[in-house]
């Protein structure tokens, strides 16, 4: 199962929810793999850790294959014709996976150049080499896309490469606007791209349980007939602390609330 984590607006817990849906997956016994499409570089930082995380990002293209020996940035140049380590791009892609100190999980690290590379992977119409990648890689039960805050080529190609759409929902009436234009583009990528494609639920984040607002647009999204996910994840200070320790919760808080929520989350995503 191939999961995109997907909205365009930043802050919403794109990250967060992949590595930790991804870290309850490894440790139930699930080879699992994370693919950082962003150029922050958030789930690079918190499976691979501060040091492995500071390289990367103060690498040039001078260093020798950036800084992680290997990122997403060379898979990508590999589609380009100019990787230096890789016959082609499936292998480009296996080439660029890391171990992360917890067991079952690794992670596809996200690079600065991605950036300097888009215009040129859009203009050569690269946007279905990351599926064909993953196609001929198998071996990973769970695979998790955390994308960019926008709608751009990197976010594209992991729609077209994924088979199913979670979407982070704030609780507020800008974020309800703004889920249906995320809905009408994942609709668009299924009818050009992607016919598999569904969005498997909205993720409800920071969701406050004794406020009215949460509560009655919560309701209203039910009522309309949107796939809102019954788990929600509450806010929590704890999180933070799990990003600064570079630990997902099920490692750094197991019996925490925010883990016993993230962990019901996953349990009714696997049905």
């Amino acid at each position: 199962m191939r999961r995109v984590i997907f909205n365009k607006k930043g802050g919403v817990g794109k990250s967060t929810i992949s590595c930790n849906l991804a870290a309850i997956s490894a440790s139930k016994g699930f080879k699992t793999l994370v693919i950082d499409l962003d150029t922050q570089g958030n789930s690079t930082h918190y499976l691979l850790g501060e040091n492995a995380f500071r390289e990367n990002q103060n690498a040039t293209r001078k260093d020798n294959h950036l800084g992680l020996d290997k990122t997403l940035a060379d898979f990508f140049n590999s589609t380009l014709g100019v990787s230096l380590f890789a016959k082609n791009a499936g292998d480009s892609l296996k080439e660029s996976i890391h171990q992360t100190p917890f067991p079952n999980l690794d992670v596809l690290p996200s690079h600065p150049e991605l950036e300097h590379q888009q215009s040129k992977l859009e203009s050569r119409y690269k946007i279905f080499k990351l599926r064909e990648a993953l196609d001929k890689l198998g071996y990973y039960d769970h695979i998790y896309i955390d994308t960019p805050p926008a709608l751009n080529f990197y976010t594209r190609s992991a729609l077209i490469a994924a088979d199913s759409c979670l979407i982070p929902f704030d609780c507020d009436d800008f974020s309800r606007q703004a889920l249906y234009s995320l809905l009408e583009t994942v609709e668009e990528i299924k009818q050009d791209h992607n016919a598999e494609l569904t969005v498997e639920g909205i993720i409800v984040n920071q969701f406050q349980s004794r406020a009215k607002l949460p509560q009655r647009l919560v309701q209203e999204l039910i009522d309309e007939g949107q796939p809102v996910m019954k788990a929600k994840l509450s806010p929590s200070v704890k999180i933070r602390e799990s990003h600064s320790e570079c630990q997902p919760l099920i490692h750094y808080a197991p019996k925490h609330k925010m883990t016993v929520e993230f962990m019901a989350l996953f349990d009714e995503l696997e049905g």
